[in-house]
C-alpha cells in the first residue's frame, strides 16, 4: 500500500518546531495538520489510461488524482489517491460542482459526461469522483466478483437463494473473508461516508473552492448530509436527490420492496396501454401474469446465447433495473415478450448492465459497516415472509423454512458509524429533490431529510429514481436559479410532463 506521498524529511521539517523555551525542555512535535495534502498541485491530464476512463478525453473531460490520507487520524501514515474528472463549464462559470451518483460504489468518473448536456455543464465545472476502494482510485477494495459467487443475492441477502442455509452462511462468511484478504482490513475500516466527505473536503481545497458547491444523488445524499453535519460553514450549496434517510438504514428491504411492487404496478399500468403488452391489458393482473411468465424460471432457465441462460431470480433483477426511470420500461417489455418466446437475452443484458453499475465490494463494505447487522435467523426469515406479502413479484413461492444470514453478519471489520438525525447549525440552504413514486428510495425519505436538515423539498410526482437534470423544467429550472444565485425555491411540487 501507497506511503506518504511527501518525503518524510520534510514532513519531519514541517511538523517540528522548537518553542522559545529553556534549555531543559523538550522538543515537542505538534499534532499532524492536514495541511501537506491541502496545498498539493492537481495534473490534469488525459483520462484515458484511467480504469473507467475511456472516451472521456475525447468529450472534453480531463482527469487527475488527489492524494489523501487512508486514515485521517494518522495523516503521516499510508495514503489513498482519489480519481476526479473534470469537464470545464461551457459558459460564463460560477464554481467548480462536486457530485456522487450513489451506490455507494457507484462509479462516479464519468459523472461529468453524464451532465455534458444538461444546464449545470454550462456555468459549472463539474467534478467526477471514484470514491475511496473504487474505480481508478487507489488502493482498491478486492472481493470476490458477482460472477465467482453464487449469485450475486447471497451476498447482498436478498433471500434469492438456493441450498442449505448453513452452506449458504459458509459461502457469505468466505465472501467476507476474502474482502479482508484482497484488501486489506485497514482499507476496509475507512471507505465509509465520513472518510469520503473528508475526501470531499480536501478535493474542494484543492480545486481552490473556498466552500462547497454539490450534488448527490441517491446514497450521494448520505454523503451530502454528512458533510453538512461536519463542515456545515463550508457549504455553499447542495442539491440531494433521490434522498435517504439520515436516521436510518440506507435501506429498508421490506418498505423497499413494497415501492419496487408499487412501482411495477405503475409500468404494468403503462404497458397495458400498448397493444403487445407481455403482460396484458388489464394491469390487475399483471403481477399474475408476470409470475406465470418468470416461476418456470426457477426449473427451465430461459435460454441465452452465451449459455448462462436467465432464471427466475434474473428476470427479478431485471425488474428491479427496469424501475428506475420510465425511459427503462420499453427495453423490459421487448424483454418480457422475448422472454414468452422462451429466450432471455434481452432480459439478460439488463440485468447485467445493472450488476455491473455499483462496485459489489466498496457497496459491501459500507453497507457493513454503516447499517445496523442482523445476526439473528428468525428475523431475516420473517424479513422473506414480509418481502413476499408485500412484493409478490419477489416471490418465488418456494418454502421459507429458514433464511440465511447476510454477508455483514460475518464481516470481519467492527462497524464504525450509525446512522442518526444530524445536529448542525450554521448551515446554509441546501436544496432536496424526491419523487413521489421513487421505488430504490421512498419518497418518505426525502420528506425526512428535508426535514432534517431544514431544507426546500422539490416533489415530483413520478416514478422514477432521481429527477434532476433529467429534463424535467419544473424541477431544473429553480435548482439551477438556487445553485447560481443561491436563492432557495419554496417547497414545491409538480406533476409528470408528457
Amino acid at each position: 500500500m501507497a506511503r506518504a506521498w511527501f518525503p518524510r524529511a520534510a514532513l519531519a521539517a514541517l511538523l517540528l518546531t522548537t518553542a522559545a523555551c529553556a534549555d531543559d525542555e523538550p522538543l515537542v512535535a505538534p499534532a499532524p495538520t492536514l495541511e501537506p495534502f491541502l496545498r498539493q498541485t492537481l495534473t490534469w491530464e488525459s483520462c484515458e489510461n484511467y480504469p473507467g476512463g475511456a472516451g472521456l478525453s475525447a468529450e472534453g473531460i480531463e482527469c487527475a488524482r488527489v492524494t489523501v490520507p487512508l486514515d485521517y487520524a494518522d495523516p503521516v501514515g499510508e495514503t489513498a489517491r482519489i480519481a476526479i474528472s473534470r469537464l470545464r463549464a461551457r459558459g460564463e462559470r460560477v464554481a467548480a460542482i462536486l457530485t456522487n451518483p450513489g451506490g455507494p460504489g457507484g462509479p462516479g468518473l464519468d459523472m461529468p459526461r453524464m451532465l455534458a448536456k444538461t444546464p449545470l455543464a454550462e456555468r459549472f465545472d463539474v467534478i467526477g469522483m471514484d470514491v475511496r476502494g473504487l474505480g481508478a482510485s487507489t488502493p482498491l477494495v478486492r472481493c470476490p466478483s458477482a460472477e465467482e459467487t453464487r449469485t450475486e443475492q447471497l451476498i447482498l441477502g436478498v433471500g434469492h437463494t438456493f441450498g442449505e442455509v448453513d452452506q449458504l452462511e459458509e459461502e457469505a462468511e468466505d465472501y467476507a473473508v476474502s474482502c479482508a484478504a484482497g484488501s486489506g482490513r485497514k482499507l476496509l475500516s475507512h471507505v465509509g461516508t465520513v472518510d469520503v466527505a473528508r475526501d470531499l473536503d480536501v478535493i474542494r481545497t484543492v480545486l481552490g473552492e473556498q466552500k462547497l458547491t454539490y450534488f448527490g444523488g441517491s446514497y450521494g445524499t448520505r454523503l451530502g448530509s454528512t458533510f453538512a453535519e461536519m463542515f456545515p460553514d463550508r457549504v455553499r450549496a447542495m442539491v440531494l436527490d433521490g434522498p435517504i434517510d439520515p436516521a436510518a438504514d440506507m435501506a429498508d428491504p421490506v418498505a423497499d420492496a413494497a415501492a419496487f411492487q408499487r412501482a411495477f404496478e405503475a409500468y404494468a399500468a403503462d404497458c397495458a396501454t400498448l397493444p403487445d403488452c407481455p403482460l396484458g391489458t388489464d394491469p390487475r393482473q399483471a403481477t399474475e401474469v408476470y409470475r406465470k411468465l418468470t416461476l418456470p424460471l426457477i426449473d427451465r432457465p430461459a435460454a441465452t446465447t452465451d449459455q448462462r441462460g436467465v432464471d427466475f431470480f434474473d428476470a427479478v433483477d431485471g425488474v428491479v433495473a427496469s424501475m428506475y426511470s420510465p425511459k427503462l420500461w420499453p427495453d423490459l417489455t421487448a424483454a418480457l415478450a422475448e422472454l414468452s418466446r422462451g429466450r432471455g437475452d434481452a432480459l439478460q443484458a439488463i440485468t447485467t448492465g445493472h450488476s455491473e453499475s455499483v462496485g459489489l465490494g466498496v457497496h459491501l463494505a459500507v453497507k457493513c459497516l454503516e447499517e445496523v447487522r442482523v445476526t439473528d435467523r428468525a428475523q431475516v426469515t420473517q424479513q422473506e415472509r414480509r418481502i413476499r406479502e408485500v412484493a409478490p413479484i419477489f416471490d418465488s413461492g418456494l418454502p421459507i423454512t429458514e433464511s440465511p444470514l447476510d454477508v455483514c453478519a460475518f464481516w470481519p471489520v467492527s462497524p464504525n458509524w450509525q446512522p442518526h438525525p444530524p445536529v448542525i447549525t450554521g448551515l446554509p440552504k441546501v436544496v432536496v429533490v424526491a419523487s413521489t413514486g421513487d421505488p430504490a428510495t421512498p419518497y418518505e425519505r426525502g420528506v425526512r431529510l428535508a426535514e432534517a436538515l431544514d431544507a426546500p423539498l422539490i416533489t415530483y410526482e413520478a416514478t422514477q429514481h432521481g429527477v434532476a437534470f433529467e429534463g424535467v423544467r419544473c424541477v431544473d429550472e429553480p435548482v439551477m436559479k438556487y445553485l447560481i444565485e443561491l436563492v432557495p425555491p419554496p417547497d414545491t411540487r409538480c406533476a409528470q410532463q408528457r
